[in-house]
């Protein structure tokens, strides 16, 4: 029996090994997520069952392991050398040239391997008759830290070697990476928990991979790249460097994407120039290219200098760092009303472009950075959008440097600017009127759950305000077919059927009519609250942030989002046009008949035929009830359609709440 099982499990971590390579390695998977999910939970139910048949290199195994006190440290067999850099068109030259001296000017024009110079954390990674045994850092070149631990959990590293074309020995050294988006996602969570945020993808790479709980590497999506050689039987090798990188994928490794084999001078600067000009589309920092001569015949005849290899060099990208003067501050308003500060900056040359503003992000961002105009700031370029201010140079600061106010009204469209204190980012108060929020504001109004004008969207909403034909939501109900005909790609039988889709939503419900409105944080359910409670858009006009308060489920925030909005003499003022122009809802007595469900509250669940999960919400709300995503003691009913949520059913039984089927919910909405 154990036999089998043990068979069984080989199998298992074949394929699954198989499928990591295509994945990880050829990015080309060839089943689903879901498959691959379902074939690695056999493997370890099988393990979980059979303890003394794992091994450590089964897929299993990269989770990571309990926190370590330090890392120890690790001899490199070879030393991990550096590369001489160079900078511009004639030290390539001068490259070029040794090398042709150092061959006795016998190879005047040899092939070299291209590869962007990745920014990452070197690692050396050590295997011994086909398996994995130590991942060690850099460190000074001859010493580094023992790192296997956590370098087990990165996905694309193989734990064993693939097929049988491997020596008793082999090394492989390449850069620990993370994605430029991973980067962005890390720092946004570090920025939710109040954590310290990285400074760039390197130095994420460097402290996931230096985590003493491997358990926090495995949770980040670290990626490995070889570039080259540790200790290795020379036999084995192919004397080719590209021909080398294509045995180490059969092997199981990624090799450092983007590589080029090219002639002399000329193909080498072209290769620069190409990596340079995308440098900013790729997921992963590169700061430069690296030029290896492709022989590996050649290279032993090349050597090594006390530091660096002869045969290579790294030829790096202009600098992405300068200083320069901050002379004044814009502040730009966004689709949705936030203020964003601008710096315009005295021009100065960075990442080999031109660059005369750059990003401050908030008010919060400005005080934490002590920035003042007439600073001289560190600039960084992020990307070919506006690039970042990083820090102050405090020193050079001038005595008539100025403090950076937050404006009190929107330069736009002069309504008042609200920021709460536990909010970094600051807002313009006129949804409805300011020009810079026109077509964020009118998609939303047209939208479903708002006024549901169908037929209308991004495309028809930029139009429209482009061309100036509508400034506020009022005028969509002044719109006439020779209006809409005016846009491109309309035709008349669209332009009708956009002017009865308006008409047709001038009949509404107060709760839709708030929601359109888009003020900020009033969502369907908060609308429906307020509609509820106050009954007329007057009453919520006037009300006070005390009487709001008293409202279900609205907080000091929301509450001061709403006082903030109908304060706003320009958006009374659209509201008016809008109620002028024939948008209508039943009156408070009539609505208050037709609340059925009103206290009543329902979890919905599965599939429904007559009504989509949206649409059965829509219509248990219109009657008054609270659809919750949760069962709890309050809940009416858990109403079921196909394929229910077990846990949701299970909940329900065990407090004793009735289950509904979908005739239950047909036969309450139609009566």
């Amino acid at each position: 029996m154990s036999d089998d099982v043990a068979s069984q499990l080989r199998a298992l971590r074949r394929q699954l090994d198989d499928h990591n390579y295509r994945y990880y390695v050829l990015d080309d998977p060839i089943i689903s997520d879901q498959a691959y999910d379902q074939l690695f939970k056999q493997l370890q139910t099988l393990e979980a069952n059979h303890p003394e048949l794992t091994v450590p290199d089964s897929p299993t195994q990269r989770v990571g392991h309990v926190a370590q006190s330090a890392f120890i440290r690790a001899t490199h067999l070879l030393p991990m050398l550096s590369l001489d850099n160079i900078f511009e068109a004639p030290e390539l030259g001068g490259f070029l040239h040794r090398i042709s001296n150092g061959l006795g000017g016998l190879h005047t024009n040899p092939d070299f391997y291209c590869t962007p110079k990745l920014d990452g954390l070197a690692i050396n990674l050590r295997y011994e008759h086909g398996r994995l045994t130590l991942g060690a850092t850099r460190g000074d070149g001859e010493v580094g830290e023992d790192v296997t631990a956590n370098i087990r959990t990165i996905r694309n590293i193989p734990l064993h070697l693939r097929g049988d074309n491997w020596p008793a020995l082999l090394e492989v050294r390449g850069e620990v990476v993370l994605p430029k988006d991973s980067f962005i996602a890390l720092n946004e969570q570090a920025k939710i928990k109040g954590e310290k945020l990285f400074a760039n993808p390197r130095n994420a790479a460097a402290g996931s991979l230096r985590q003493l709980d491997a358990k926090v590497t495995a949770s980040r999506p670290l990626k490995f790249y070889v570039y080259g050689f540790g200790k290795v039987d020379p036999q084995v090798l192919p004397d080719s460097l590209a021909k080398s990188y294509d045995w180490l994928q059969q092997l199981g490794f990624s090799v450092c994407p983007g590589g080029e084999l090219v002639r002399g001078q000329e193909g080498c600067q072209r290769y620069y120039d190409a990596m340079l000009a995308k440098r900013e589309q790729l997921n992963y920092g590169i700061d430069g290219i690296v030029i290896k001569v492709d022989s590996q015949t050649l290279q032993d005849a090349l050597g090594y200098v006390s530091r660096a290899p002869r045969f290579a060099v790294a030829y790096k990208f202009p600098a992405e760092e300068v200083t320069t003067r901050l002379d004044a501050i814009e502040w730009q308003v966004g689709r949705t009303g936030a203020l964003t500060p601008v710096a315009r900056l005295t021009p100065v040359h960075v990442g080999g472009a031109l660059v005369s503003n750059a990003t401050l992000h908030n008010m919060d961002e400005i005080i934490r950075k002590d920035i003042h105009i007439g600073d001289t700031v560190w600039l960084r370029r992020a990307g070919d959008v506006i690039p970042e201010v990083v820090k102050v140079v405090i020193a050079q600061r001038p005595a008539d440097a100025k403090a950076i106010q937050l404006p009190s009204v929107c330069p736009v469209c002069g309504s008042h600017i609200l920021k709460l204190e536990d909010e970094a980012i600051a807002r313009c108060t006129g949804g409805l009127f300011c020009p810079a929020q026109r077509k964020e504001a009118l998609q939303h109004f047209a939208s479903r759950k708002a006024m549901a004008i169908e037929g209308f969207g991004e495309r028809w909403s930029d139009q429209l305000v482009d061309r100036d034909l509508v400034k506020t939501p009022a005028d969509l109900y002044e719109l006439k077919v020779q209006d809409w005909m005016s846009l491109e790609r309309m035709g008349i039988v669209l332009a009708q059927k956009l002017c009865d889709a308006i008409a047709a939503s001038k009949q509404t419900t107060l709760a839709r009519f708030l929601y359109a409105l888009g003020i900020r944080e009033v969502g369907e359910a908060t609308a429906r609250a307020l509609a509820q409670h106050f009954g007329s858009i007057e009453a919520i006009q006037a009300a006070s942030l005390d009487a709001l308060l008293v409202v279900q489920d609205i907080g000091p925030i929301v509450a001061g989002h709403i006082v903030g909005f109908f304060q706003e003499a320009h958006n009374q003022q659209v509201i008016a046009k809008l109620i002028a122009r024939g948008i209508h809802w039943p009156s408070p007595q009539k609505l208050a008949q037709d609340l059925a469900l009103q206290g009543q509250s329902f979890v919905l669940t599965g599939t429904f035929r007559a009504y989509s999960r949206d649409e059965a919400k829509v219509a248990l709300m219109a009657l008054g009830a609270k659809v919750t995503g949760s069962v709890s003691k309050k809940t009416t009913a858990v109403i079921a359609g196909d394929a229910p949520g077990n846990n949701k059913i299970e909940d329900a039984r065990t407090l004793s709440i009735p289950i509904w089927d979908e005739a239950a919910l047909l036969n309450v909405l139609k009566t």
